[in-house]
């Protein structure tokens, strides 16, 4: 399947763009899209990828600023990662997020031959305090498997991806994916397209799970959860949106490194 991806082009929120995962010495996110791209390059030297995600969008927003450039430059794969942030606006509604799913796909899978989207985790699974979440990310993967069904998408599954809820696979805030998570995710995304990824991508993590207790709990309310909400409300009250201000990390399409762990970051 691989052998006939000579252009990739990833769409999408901070999962996609690739946060926490910093390239070293770099201001500059690296995270599992690149990772997949460094990958498809050893095999496909005249592989060119672009990522167009920007962090904080919701999927109208994903739609309207992302889609038609995607499209447009006619890849062979596009791997959409998106939908979460929808879920924590307020006066969500499942049924407007279904609909939002479904018309993403059924836009990308109209004018590329290979789409992945995918589930994503149960990330209350270590942190009680976000269990009233659970619903709304349950309606969110069935969605996504609906629509992919529907329309020919390919689903990485990641809902129930043993070991995932270890919280050494998350960054500070449990909701973006660490070095080692966006790892995991890269090798999802290539054993699903028939390639074989670097084996240390999914090997276990050395040593024990984390289990937090309530202080690390009460910490990460207090230097997390906290300035989080506080930042939200504020952007309410001067009308921004989260991810204003911010652009694509790799906005054109270009040739990357044939390494899987040394891709060039963008310039």
């Amino acid at each position: 399947m691989h052998s006939t991806i000579s252009r990739l082009i990833v769409v999408g929120d901070s999962i996609a763009e690739g946060l926490d995962d910093r390239w070293p010495d770099s201001e500059v996110y690296r995270g599992w899209a690149d990772l997949v791209a460094g990958r498809l390059a050893q095999d496909q030297p005249e592989l060119e990828y672009a990522n167009l995600a920007v962090r904080g969008k919701r999927l109208d927003q994903i739609v309207d600023e992302q889609f038609h450039r995607a499209l447009a430059a006619r890849p062979d794969m596009i791997a959409l990662f998106g939908g979460v942030n929808d879920l924590l606006q307020r006066g969500h509604q499942p049924v407007v997020i279904e609909a939002r799913v479904d018309d993403a796909v059924a836009r990308l899978t109209a004018g590329c031959p290979l789409v992945v989207v995918f589930t994503v985790g149960d990330v209350s699974r270590q942190t009680p305090m976000l269990r009233a979440l659970r619903p709304r990310l349950a309606a969110l993967n069935a969605a996504v498997r609906r629509a992919a069904a529907a329309h020919g998408a390919l689903v990485v599954e990641l809902e129930h991806l043993v070991g995932m809820n270890d919280l050494r696979y998350f960054g500070a805030d449990r909701f973006h994916l660490s070095a080692a998570g966006h790892r995991r995710v890269a090798a999802e995304v290539l054993r699903a397209i028939g390639v074989e990824p670097d084996p240390r991508w999914s090997a276990p993590l050395d040593g024990a799970p984390v289990v937090p207790d309530w202080r690390s709990h009460l910490g990460w309310i207090r230097r997390q959860v906290v300035p989080t909400v506080t930042s939200r409300i504020r952007n309410v009250v001067v009308g921004r949106t989260p991810g204003d201000g911010f652009a694509a990390k790799r906005p054109v399409l270009a040739r990357v490194s044939g390494s899987s762990t040394d891709l060039t970051p963008a310039a």
